[in-house]
């Protein structure tokens, strides 16, 4: 029941994540249309919202704008009051509590410039002290947390792969100069290493992927080189070895799908773990870089407004990072028992 739920809950986020255009209201790139008269708003705050054409002209295909957000967003004006009088167009922007309209427009169809330019918005979770909707937000920093754990764990895996099975297959002075890395790389903490590597190739997303992907590599060959170590000295891969087999095929066609269930539950762990030091990382302003929308970025723009009267612009993406975080925590301790041969 646990691993079901929790797969059900990673693969909805992730779903969300990689079609957030088609879902979330703000379908700008980034999600960064700012409102700045309707900042810091409680969820389900509702507004109307004039919709103007944008006059620059970005050159965007249909796939572009469905995955990576309209680079020609219209200009959104929050309305507190308007009116139209024959074909003129009276209103008053958000936060105007004058009885005189400011701002006129001259429109040629009233009912058909209503239909088309003037919106009903909802923002479900509210609006951040940008006036940007926090669920669009959201929606597209998910992506960050699953690109980063994909990223990362491919990274980790290829390296920890490499030098585990080296390492466990010929023992001996290979054997002892990959474990003098591991323990090297080891004895240094993560953050402090992923922040040394993040700051070494500079800041930004890809950046980051790697930094983290770099660091996590030493679980991975430590599982590889225990679970090699163990399965070199079985019957059939000594007849492999007799039967004249190369080390390539022995270690790829007969000793790796040996060790896939470790593999599987330690990649669990570390997806999880690269989404926690991710936000970290973005929290310190190391991680993405602005306008580009990450959970860690998101709270640490509104940690201050937990004290504010506003703490759920900075606790709604905290319990975001938790709740997948322990999606994956317990998925990867549910297939623990599963393909736990003792068991």
């Amino acid at each position: 029941m646990i691993k079901n739920i929790s797969i059900a809950y990673i693969l909805l986020i992730a779903f969300l994540s990689i079609f957030a255009y088609f879902f979330i209201p703000d379908k700008s790139s980034n999600a960064n249309q700012m409102h700045l008269s309707i900042h810091s708003e409680s969820p389900g705050f509702e507004v109307d919202l004039l919709l103007i054409d944008n006059a620059t002209n970005y050159e965007q295909n249909l796939f572009e704008k469905l995955f990576f957000g309209d680079k020609n967003p219209p200009l959104e004006i929050p309305l507190q009051q308007y009116v139209f009088i024959d074909n003129v167009f009276y209103y008053n922007e958000y936060g105007n509590l004058s009885d005189s309209y400011d701002n006129s427009l001259i429109v040629e169809r009233p009912s058909e410039f209503k239909s088309n330019s003037i919106i009903n918005r909802v923002f479900w979770l509210g609006t951040d002290k940008f006036g940007r909707d926090v669920l669009s937000r959201l929606v597209i920093g998910a992506r960050i947390s699953f690109f980063i754990g994909f990223v990362s764990v491919l990274i980790s895996l290829i390296i920890g792969l490499f030098l585990g099975g080296l390492s466990g297959y010929y023992s001996g002075n290979i054997d002892r100069l990959v474990m003098w890395v591991i323990n090297v790389t080891w004895s240094i903490p993560t953050l402090l290493l992923v922040i040394a590597i993040t700051l070494a190739l500079g800041k930004g997303l890809w950046q980051v992927f790697i930094a983290v992907g770099l660091t996590m590599w030493v679980d991975v060959a430590r599982v590889v080189r225990g679970q090699v170590m163990i399965i070199k000295e079985r019957q059939y891969i000594t007849a492999a070895r007799v039967l004249g087999f190369s080390d390539l095929r022995i270690l790829t066609g007969h000793i790796l799908p040996n060790i896939i269930s470790p593999l599987i539950i330690i990649s669990a762990a570390n997806f999880a773990a690269s989404i926690l030091i991710e936000s970290g990382l973005s929290f310190l302003g190391l991680g993405a870089q602005p306008p580009v929308a990450s959970w860690g970025s998101i709270i640490k723009d509104h940690y201050n407004y937990i004290i504010l009267g506003k703490p759920m612009l900075a606790l709604i993406p905290g319990i975001c990072i938790m709740s997948l975080v322990m999606a994956f925590m317990l998925l990867g301790n549910k297939l623990r028992d599963n393909l736990d041969v003792k068991n």
